[in-house]
């Protein structure tokens, strides 16, 4: 169990991060002019520890949406919402803004990517793996 525990902890940084990557991304595809960041939605990503449950081992990666509660007109739901749809403020405004969580889920989950690191990660500590 020790050993699926930090698997499962290394698979959620990666989304983590990733997560992160893509925050900033959308961050930087769009300069606004008539006001400034709060920042808030930048630093909203979470990642909770691996816990284990019966025979499972689980983690998640999140948006704290109730970090983001002084949005003008906006709920923190709504500024996630917008944000993986390429919308700054519910406008088209950036150039070529992430979709944050959709790209996220794709270059970790949907490409394969974590569970090629899961059973690198199992064979390394004399797992075996079968494809």
């Amino acid at each position: 169990m020790p050993t699926t525990v930090k698997m499962v902890d290394g698979l959620a940084e990666r989304v983590y991060e990733t997560l992160n990557y893509f925050l900033q991304e959308y961050y930087n595809s769009y300069g606004p002019k008539s006001y400034r960041w709060q920042y808030n939605f930048l630093c909203s990503a979470v990642k909770v520890e691996p816990k284990i449950k019966g025979n499972k081992v689980t983690a998640s990666v999140y948006i704290d949406m109730e970090s983001m509660d002084n949005y003008y007109n906006a709920t923190g739901l709504q500024v996630a919402q917008w944000a993986n749809q390429g919308l700054h403020g519910g406008m088209v405004t950036g150039v070529n803004s992430p979709r944050i969580w959709d790209d996220t889920i794709s270059s970790t989950v949907s490409n394969g990517e974590l569970l090629v690191l899961a059973a690198e990660y199992l064979k390394s500590h004399g797992i075996p793996v079968r494809h």
